[in-house]
């Protein structure tokens, strides 16, 4: 596993207090993510995952995975899940230039409004950088645009070859409290622990009382 920590330090909360890192509560509610989808050999199995559940979540989604597969991001949506932006082509922030890096996400975003046809959902402008990775200068023209920066508590490491599908699903349900982002990713890459990791925590947490819901911010 990597340097970075599966649960986030409240250190870096503290030092990054204009992004969404979880959510206030005191209810048995937790707010599932994905990133990288839609991915066909992985986000129709996650969708009717959660269906079993009757679990809401939110997707960050990469604009070029959208074009290439408008209809399973029709199916996230037509489920009832939030939809978040991922950027076009999964730039990494740190070791990009701030204009090309803003201009790569407002170009996800152009294909997601032209995708959906909810004017509601149209002012809705969720934003996870990939990798976690943006610079001030990035986040701050972001927030101007009007975009909600996601950020997480617990990282599920479902990415990650060297992490074994057990501690995936033991990373989430160790660190996980009422009000938590969870990172999870639709893409093949994390498809191994995936599907080992999300029925367990879904079964885990309902058993628990817990509700699963999108991200309505």
């Amino acid at each position: 596993m990597s340097l970075i920590p599966v649960k986030t330090p409240l250190v870096v909360k503290k030092l990054l207090p204009d992004y969404v890192w979880e959510i206030s509560s005191t209810d048995k509610i937790i707010y599932l993510t994905f990133d990288d989808g839609p991915t066909p050999e992985i986000t129709d199995w996650t969708l009717k995952t959660l269906e079993e559940y009757n679990a809401q979540a939110t997707f960050f989604c990469i604009g070029n995975n959208i074009k290439k597969h408008p209809e399973i991001f029709k199916k996230i949506r037509d489920n009832g899940h939030h939809i978040g932006n991922h950027s076009y082509t999964h730039l990494k922030g740190w070791k990009t230039k701030s204009k090309e890096y803003i201009l790569d996400v407002e170009s996800c975003q152009e294909i997601i409004n032209s995708e959906i046809e909810n004017s509601e959902l149209l002012g809705t402008k969720l934003f996870r950088p990939p990798y976690g990775q943006i610079k001030p200068k990035q986040g701050k023209a972001l927030l101007n645009l009007g975009y909600k920066i996601i950020m997480w508590n617990v990282l599920s490491f479902d990415w990650d070859k060297n992490v074994r599908p057990e501690t995936c699903f033991n990373n989430v349900i160790s660190k996980s409290q009422p009000g938590s982002i969870i990172v999870f990713h639709d893409s093949i890459k994390a498809s191994k622990n995936l599907k080992y990791a999300l029925p367990k925590v879904l079964e885990y947490f309902s058993k628990r009382n817990y509700l699963f819901k999108s991200l309505d911010i």
